[in-house]
């Protein structure tokens, strides 16, 4: 089998019906696949999904391990060489999954490819980036980062025009190709130390480090219904009360440890 889509759903059925809405119009032609949801013991009428998507396979974790772990246990039950990891709140345009396949065919040292993200009004989503310093959370987070403008801006790849193709650091999870012959190289698309945030960065790393490359195609496009929940009220108040927040902050410092050395 050429592609296997994973979609991991935990408490948002309704965008993962948009979303598998949306890989009802993609082209396929060619492309033999499977479209795979793994409900993270949310809750959801997942089972209702088959009515609108017959073909959707549908694996019940059960447990809520997390957006990597979720996303490990449908690569592990998939049969794709390539797999196409999609956030529930991420819908691809028609052409996207074709562009993002022949790249991936062509060139074999592209290890992962990520689309041109929109916002749901239309305006650019920052979706591309240069890998984070230590102090890089703690500027996007706290009132300091204004005075680190050029810091930010390097960050989010302010200087690109994103309007071509071009190795990048890493992408955002919302919407990767991956090879799987690159995971057979550098173990689980995901480490599940990282409950949420900063495993797409981790994967990014480590492909690098392992010669692949993460290119970033901006003829591919997808809209990011994106509402960075985690970064809601001030961060002080944040931790103790937005569960995401503390998951962000537990995932950077575990990911600045892994790589500590670099």
């Amino acid at each position: 089998m050429d592609l296997s889509v994973i979609i991991v759903n935990y408490k948002s059925i309704d965008k993962t019906r948009q979303c598998l809405a949306a890989l009802n119009m993609a082209d396929f032609t060619g492309i033999s696949h499977e479209i795979i949801v793994v409900d993270n013991a949310s809750g959801d009428n997942v089972d209702a999904l088959k009515i609108y998507f017959p073909r959707v396979r549908i694996i019940k974790s059960p447990a809520n391990s997390g957006m990597g772990e979720g996303n490990n246990l449908g690569i592990r039950n998939s049969f794709g060489d390539f797999l196409l990891i999609l956030n529930p709140d991420t819908y691809l345009e028609k052409e996207a999954i074709q562009i993002m396949f022949r790249y991936m065919k062509n060139y074999p040292r592209a290890g992962i490819v990520g689309p041109k993200l929109l916002n749901p009004d239309g305006s650019l989503q920052n979706s591309c980036l240069r890998f984070p310093k230590l102090y890089t959370p703690i500027l996007r987070r706290t009132s300091l980062g204004k005075f680190f403008k050029k810091h930010l801006d390097d960050f989010i790849m302010a200087d690109f025009n994103h309007a071509e193709a071009r190795v990048v650091d890493w992408m955002m999870g919302s919407a990767l190709m991956v090879k799987r012959a690159m995971l057979e190289k550098i173990g689980p698309a995901f480490d599940k130390r990282f409950f949420m945030f900063f495993e797409d960065t981790d994967l990014c790393r480590r492909a690098k480090e392992a010669g692949y490359q993460a290119v970033y195609l901006p003829e591919a496009l997808g809209t990011h219904d994106h509402s960075r929940a985690s970064a809601q009220g001030r961060w002080y108040i944040a931790i103790f009360t937005n569960q995401l927040a503390r998951a962000h902050i537990a995932s950077w410092f575990k990911y600045f440890w892994k790589w500590r050395d670099l």
